[in-house]
C-alpha cells in the first residue's frame, strides 16, 4: 500500500478507536443501545486512579457531594435535561440486552472482533473499589447546571468510605433508561471541584460519549474502502496534473 494510503488509514483507526486509556485515570464510554436505541444507553467502565490528600464516601444517594460527583467541563445534556435526578444502572447482562451483551463480549481480547476490545471485566456488573472494599454502581446521578453539568454515581447497600492513598477503580457495563439522543456526543472532563475518588487533577475521570453503536468490522472496512478509492483518484489527479505540466513545458 502507497505510504500516504497507509497513513489514512492508520488515521482513520486511530480516529475511530476509543480514546488513549492512561494510567490515574477513570473512564466511562457511552454507547447507544443497540437492543434499544431509542430508550437506552449502555455504559462501559474502566480505568483507575489514586484518592489524594482527603477522606470522604461514595454515598447510596442524595446530591452533589464532592465525594463521589463532578462538574463536566461542558454541556452533557442535550434534551430531558435532568435536574438532581437519580437514575437506575442495570445490569448489562439481561434477557433483553443480547445484542449489547454479544457486542461487548465479542471484543474482549480473543473474541474474535479485534478493532475496538474491552477488558474482561467489561462484562460484570458496574463495581467501584476503593483500597480493600467494593460496591456495586447502582446509579447514576445527573444534573444540568449553566457552568458544565454535574454527573455522579451511587452505589448499593451501604456507603463505600475510603482514605488518602487508597487505590481506586471501576469496572463492568450497564444500561441505563436514558437515550444518546439526551446527550451531547463528546468527551467531557471533571473540573475542579472533582470527586475525592479520583487522583488530584482536571480530567482524572473522563466521560466519552459516543452518537453511534459500537462499530461493527463491516463499518471499519467501509470507511477504509472509501478513504482507499479517495485515495485513488487523488493519485490519478496528480499524475494527470504532472503529465499536464510536463507537456506544457516541453512545448515552451
Amino acid at each position: 500500500m502507497p505510504v500516504f494510503g497507509a497513513f489514512l488509514v492508520a488515521a482513520t483507526l486511530l480516529a475511530l478507536a476509543p480514546p488513549e486509556q492512561g494510567q490515574a485515570q477513570l473512564f466511562i464510554n457511552v454507547y447507544p443501545s443497540q437492543d434499544n436505541p431509542t430508550t437506552q444507553t449502555l455504559w462501559i467502565f474502566s480505568g483507575s486512579s489514586t484518592v489524594p490528600t482527603v477522606s470522604s464516601a461514595v454515598r447510596t444517594s442524595g446530591n452533589f457531594s464532592i465525594g463521589d460527583s463532578w462538574l463536566s467541563n461542558g454541556n452533557v445534556f442535550n434534551a430531558n435535561s435532568p435536574s438532581n435526578q437519580t437514575i437506575s444502572l442495570s445490569s448489562l447482562f439481561s434477557s433483553s440486552n443480547t445484542a449489547d451483551r454479544n457486542s461487548v463480549l465479542s471484543r474482549i481480547p480473543g473474541g474474535g472482533k479485534t478493532n475496538i476490545t474491552f477488558a474482561a471485566s467489561a462484562t460484570n456488573t458496574p463495581t467501584i473499589t476503593i483500597g480493600s472494599g467494593s460496591r456495586t454502581i447502582a446509579n447514576l446521578w445527573m444534573a444540568e447546571n449553566s457552568s458544565g453539568d454535574s454527573l455522579g454515581i451511587r452505589v448499593s447497600g451501604s456507603n463505600l468510605g475510603y482514605s488518602s492513598g487508597d487505590t481506586s477503580a471501576w469496572v463492568g457495563a450497564g444500561i441505563l433508561n436514558k437515550p444518546i439522543g439526551d446527550f451531547f456526543a463528546g468527551t467531557f472532563n471533571n473540573l475542579n471541584p472533582r470527586p475525592l475518588f479520583a487522583a488530584n487533577s482536571s480530567g482524572s475521570v473522563r466521560v466519552v460519549i459516543n452518537n453511534q453503536v459500537i462499530p461493527e468490522p463491516e463499518e471499519y472496512a467501509l470507511v477504509f474502502a472509501l478513504f482507499a478509492l479517495g485515495f485513488v483518484f487523488f493519485h490519478r489527479h496528480r499524475q494527470k496534473k504532472q503529465r499536464q505540466q510536463a507537456q506544457a513545458a516541453t512545448t515552451l
